[in-house]
């Protein structure tokens, strides 16, 4: 929007006195009696390349020149001393007898004057008679004075200027700003613009509001009025404000949903205000507006927007942007942001940008874990180490394989990589999970199933599908714990919740396949799965009990170097019938009993925590395990 000049302002509060002059006579001659006053004069033409506001709003608003006349008087107490001896309280009684070209249908609700709050009789009189006072933000707007009306100001918020978009992104904002440019009337209504990512909606919207000379303003549709009555006035505002400031409207869904949606709904139905509704899923209720979708940018729109972005410094990476690229599936928004964020771009330095700008969305759906370790700590047998191996290479050449080599040209079904982990608690399942984080210098996000699955029909999928689209820009390693909450559910088809069972493991396995990270379930039970969802899984890791040297060489692993110790018998404490993970609670619980004792870590103690542990899992501390160990309490 192009900001008026000194000399527009000048020309203007020229033309606005003039025409108060006018009506001020008009005042007069009635007052004195017809003819007798001097002719009306008449104002002197605008300068060529001026429009006043005046003429302006008379032509936005079809206001009659009768209509206009009233504008004028309402306008002439406020900003013309002399008014208030000729006229101390103007009403429609009044203009209907003084000006020229009266017409009672001006004082209709619909009419022009009133529609849009342009003048507003007081209440307490009949139409006629009640005074009449000019809306304050129509006052401002004729003298040249802008802003955003108060009543509007608590509502909306600025969008800023775009970021640097794609080239299918910027089709999108045309196909908007098209719409904008029809006249209101003709045809224009609210549209749908949908898409994965908040901040792309938005700068698509605010490149749309630039391509018409528009500001862009965000409303949020919980603050849509409940009230009929205020979300009438509302839509007027609306669309008073989009003529007076040039301004457009994005109404922001949110997570609002269901009845709650019921006043944007009914908002949209009832003004012509350039807005436009932006949900990641179209919008039940709205099937008849035009719906502009937005689709995630590819890896190769991805390198260009990077490339734009870091200038010659893309070239530093040495190939790192490639497999940034096919990572992570930043917004144009987000790679301007992860961009500025690094001063001197380097591969290491921008990958941890676009892993900070990935994360809000899931942070607030998952728990975040810090991989504390790597290869190191793995105790497994071979061959499950060497499909482990093979997974963290599948996630680390996806460029070569499916960018470079053209595996990906089945239009991206099964490009996932997704994995079953299964054996009993304690057998490294998680461990596994935090060690390939690491490797592969990734987020590691926990979800819970037990909290995910819920017994009403569709609910557990709506929670899936919120879990999946949050972690989709960032590619974090998913771990899907407690896998059996779901598994568990699957049985024989008897009733429409079993069979629903199905479909939500059906769906959960399905999101696995298309996810473009690495998605993990564990599970204690295999056997609950069948073959058919097996082979929809990429790698299956079974984690085993350990058997005696594995967890001999568990006990050595679970006691730091830094950790003092007194001829702990490795070979006999391998006897202990327990997986990893209590030989590590035990190994941990054994340095406290030894710190407190003031002693290094010894068999005693070790026992007495191991103990503990059996005591805790329910189960006795045979003789054999014990080995003729004692310890005292």
């Amino acid at each position: 929007m192009t900001e008026p000049t000194a000399s527009w302002h000048e020309e203007n509060q020229r033309q606005l006195l003039a025409e108060l002059a006018r009506v001020r006579a008009l005042l007069c001659r009635h007052a004195q009696g017809a003819g007798g006053a001097a002719d009306v004069p008449v104002a002197a033409p605008a300068a060529p390349e001026a429009c006043p506001a005046l003429d302006a709003l008379c032509a936005a608003f079809a206001l009659s020149a009768f209509e206009r006349d009233v504008l004028l008087l309402c306008a002439g107490p406020e900003l013309d001393a002399g008014f208030a001896a000729v006229c101390a309280r103007p009403s429609f009684s009044l203009a209907l007898s003084a000006l020229p070209d009266a017409h009672w249908s001006a004082l209709a609700p619909g009419a022009p004057l009133r529609r849009w709050r342009l003048v507003e009789p007081q209440s307490g009189s009949s139409l006629l008679t009640a005074p009449l006072r000019i809306d304050e933000r129509v006052l401002h707007h004729l003298t040249g004075v802008q802003y955003l009306d108060v009543r509007l100001a608590g509502l909306l918020e600025p969008v800023p200027a775009d970021a640097g978009l794609a080239p299918a992104q910027l089709a999108a904002a045309e196909l908007l700003a098209e719409h904008w440019r029809l006249p209101a009337g003709a045809g224009r209504r609210a549209l749908q613009l949908c898409g994965d990512d908040d901040a792309t909606r938005r700068a698509v919207a605010a490149r749309a509001a630039a391509g018409v000379g528009a500001r862009q303003y965000a409303l949020q549709a919980a603050d849509v009025p409940q009230s009929p009555e205020e979300r009438e006035a509302l839509a007027r505002l609306l669309e008073r404000e989009s003529i007076f400031s040039a301004s457009t409207f994005l109404a922001e869904v949110g997570s609002v949903e269901g009845t709650a949606l019921r006043p944007l709904l009914a908002l949209c139905l009832n003004t012509q205000a350039p807005l436009v509704v932006s949900s990641r899923e179209p919008v039940a209720g709205l099937a008849h507006l035009r719906r502009v979708e937005l689709r995630r940018l590819s890896p190769d729109e991805q390198r260009e927007l990077w490339q734009r972005q870091l200038g010659p410094s893309a070239g530093a990476l040495n190939g790192q942007l490639d497999r940034i690229v096919w990572q992570f599936t930043l917004s144009a928004p987000a790679i301007a942001a992860a961009a500025q964020e690094t001063a001197h771009p380097a591969g290491g330095g921008l990958w941890e940008a676009c892993r900070r700008r990935a994360r809000p969305r899931l942070d607030d759906l998952a728990q975040r874990i810090q991989p504390s370790g790597g290869w190191e700590q793995l105790v497994l047998p071979p061959a499950q180490l060497d499909v482990l191996a093979q997974l963290a290479a599948q996630v680390r050449q996806r460029s070569v394989v499916h960018g470079h080599w053209g595996f990906d040209g089945a239009g991206g079904r099964g490009l996932g990589i997704s994995a079953l982990f299964a054996g009993p608690s304690g057998t490294g399942k998680t461990l596994a999970a935090e060690v390939l984080a690491h490797e592969l210098d990734l987020d590691l996000y926990r979800i819970d199933l037990s909290s995910v699955v819920s017994k009403y029909i569709g609910e557990t999928e709506k929670n899936l599908r919120r879990v999946f689209d949050a972690a989709e820009e960032g590619g974090a390693v998913l771990l899907f714990d407690e896998a059996d909450a779901l598994f568990g559910r699957r049985s024989e088809v008897k009733d429409s919740h079993d069979r629903y069972a199905n479909v939500e493991i059906s769906y959960l396995l399905q999101r696995m396949e298309s996810y473009h990270g690495l998605a993990i379930l564990t599970t204690n039970m295999k056997q609950a799965l069948d073959a058919a969802f097996l082979r929809r899984l990429r790698f299956l890791v079974h984690f085993p009990f350990p058997d005696a040297p594995l967890r001999e060489e568990i006990w050595r692993r679970s006691f730091p170097k830094a950790a003092p110790r007194h001829e702990l018998d490795f070979h006999r404490l391998a006897r202990l019938n327990v997986a990893g993970g209590s030989i590590r609670n035990i190994a941990l619980n054994a340095a406290f009993l030894a710190a407190e004792a003031g002693e290094s870590v010894g068999m005693q103690h070790v026992m007495r925590a191991a103990a503990a542990e059996y005591q805790k899992l329910e189960k006795p501390l045979s003789e054999m395990e014990a080995g003729g160990v004692t310890w005292s309490r």
